[in-house]
């Protein structure tokens, strides 16, 4: 059974108050790292996906399992989908499975999209819908987290190996459930999960080339 819109909002206090200001940290990088889209290095693609790799394993860990598991037992389900994306995404950074870059192209645009409302939307969102602090959703939650993801997907260079895909789609469709309850901020989970997933697949199918493996 899901929870209600105050276990969920008392969840997203607890978990702020306890690990402030460490959401703010995390929004800070997310930015910071989103410059290596548009200013190239030899390093960019490792500091990327290690920082998708960081956001998935954190969330898997500190969110999913300290603090919403212990109100929610399905949460313990999602906190193992998360490590094994965050797995994923730190093999992938050891030895980079992924070059992003910004293209100026619409697949680009609305990654960048995505991100800034992974990072700025949630917030904003929240606000206007009465979710302050310490019920703010910042990246560092899961969901986005998840948002956050699909903008990079759009914004690799040569064809994305589905196995990433999977999770977080799943991921993505699991929005409804939030939205359901009264976190609105959660629509953009979804948006990102349906229109990233179906751009990411078109543009793959017109690059015609072979994943990187």
């Amino acid at each position: 059974m899901w929870l209600t819109l105050e276990q969920l909002l008392g969840v997203f206090k607890n978990y702020n108050l306890s690990i402030w200001p460490i959401p703010i940290v995390i929004l800070v990088l997310g930015v910071a790292v989103l410059f290596f889209t548009f200013i190239r290095k030899k390093y960019s693609d490792h500091i990327l996906t290690g920082f998708l790799s960081f956001l998935w394993l954190w969330t898997a860990v500190v969110f999913f399992l300290i603090y919403f598991g212990p109100v929610y037992d399905f949460a313990y389900l999602f906190g193992a989908l998360f490590l094994i994306q965050g797995v994923l995404f730190l093999l992938a950074a050891i030895k980079p499975q992924f070059s992003f870059v910004f293209k100026n192209d619409a697949y680009s645009i609305v990654g960048i999209l995505f991100i800034a409302y992974a990072l700025l939307g949630y917030p904003v969102f929240g606000y206007f819908l009465g979710h302050t602090f310490p019920h703010l959703v910042l990246l560092g939650f899961p969901c986005p987290v998840g948002v956050f993801t699909f903008g990079l997907f759009l914004m690799t260079e040569k064809r994305l190996p589905k196995r990433y895909l999977i999770i977080p789609f799943i991921w993505g469709i699991s929005g409804f459930m939030p939205v359901f309850t009264g976190i609105f901020e959660d629509l953009g989970l979804i948006v990102a999960a349906l229109l990233g997933t179906l751009l990411i697949v078109y543009r793959d199918k017109k690059m015609g080339t072979q994943p990187i493996e």
